[in-house]
């Protein structure tokens, strides 16, 4: 994994990656990823935006030449044109299959290879329009935490970048992997809703409107049919308040909620078990393996039986001995 420093980087974003990637350990506490922050050759840094440091390190741009994932990580500079040996550097990595992902206002460095034109992208929701009106033909989402497009990735602000690297993490390892390096790292596997949750927030004018009881209720009944109604009378709040109470601490409606709930859960089970679909379909609460398939694959991308059959892959080779 190379992190790549650029002047004025964002020392918090700059850290993320190299925090998440080396708590990510197997069974035997073996590393799963060996990450490296590289430069310009010849040049030290300093990082930028809030607070500076003088940073060094021994490893330069022929450190991407090697690695199997980037990570761009903001810079205060990024209004100003990268520099052209680095968009050539990062072209030639993903010409060789190396996944590059950004982090914040690290869009706009990737969107500057041309790489993403014609892809969804996102970044921080204060650049989001400036990075569209620079690159019309990136499909800028300002309300996701990230976006993943396969070889490209990209995620939204600051805190963002962990979710994305946690992502990475479970994509590349499974959930159980994942979740056990979130918990070392004190974060949650997955924040539901998007950038729209900070975008829009208002503070709940209520008091005791905290959503947590009732989601860990929902999670635990998530085999069963669940009622907009049985939900609010389980908070016991009216169904109008329980959509607002959502909508402003969780960026979305409580049946969103609960969909990607279920689909986390079948996802788990897919990765962790041998049950067949039709029981994965009824642990995580869709009734029937086609209401699992068809939301599995709009939200997922891929057949629940292709998604195991990806993970065992990774996991097969996870259990060779490979470091990414």
């Amino acid at each position: 994994m190379a992190v790549l420093a650029l002047e004025g980087a964002v020392a918090f974003e700059l850290t993320v990656p190299c925090q998440v990637f080396g708590s990510a350990v197997g069974e035997n506490g073996e590393p799963l990823y060996e990450t490296r922050v590289c430069t310009v050759p010849g040049k030290a840094i300093t990082t930028g935006f809030f607070g500076q440091m003088r940073l060094e390190t021994p490893w330069g741009l022929e450190t991407l030449a090697t690695a199997d994932t980037i990570v761009i990580p903001a810079h205060d500079t990024f209004l100003d044109e990268p520099p052209a040996e680095v968009l050539e550097a990062l072209r030639e990595a993903a010409g060789r299959g190396s996944r590059i992902a950004s982090i914040c206002v690290g869009a706009f460095v990737l969107a500057a290879t041309g790489m993403l034109d014609g892809m969804r992208a996102t970044t921080h929701w204060m650049q989001a329009a400036e990075l569209a009106r620079r690159h019309p033909r990136i499909e800028v989402d300002p309300a996701v935490l990230f976006v993943d497009n396969g070889s490209l990735l990209t995620a939204a602000g600051v805190a963002a970048g962990i979710d994305l690297c946690l992502h990475i993490v479970r994509r590349d390892n499974g959930s159980a992997v994942a979740a056990r390096t979130a918990r070392g790292i004190v974060m949650p596997l997955q924040r539901d809703g998007g950038q729209a949750q900070f975008i829009q927030h208002e503070d709940p004018q209520d008091t005791g409107t905290a959503l947590q009881p009732t989601m860990a209720w929902m999670e635990a009944n998530l085999h069963r049919p669940l009622t907009l109604e049985e939900i609010a009378r389980e908070a016991a709040v009216s169904v109008r308040t329980l959509t607002r109470r959502f909508r402003a601490q969780a960026g979305t409606t409580p049946l969103q909620w609960l969909l990607r709930a279920r689909i986390h859960r079948a996802q788990q089970l897919l990765e962790s078990t041998d049950l067949p679909v039709e029981r994965v379909a009824a642990e995580a609460g869709f009734g029937s393996p086609v209401t699992l398939r068809a939301h599995f694959a709009r939200m997922v991308g891929a057949s629940p039986l292709a998604y195991r059959h990806a993970f065992r892959t990774r996991a097969d080779e996870s259990e060779s001995g490979s470091v990414t």
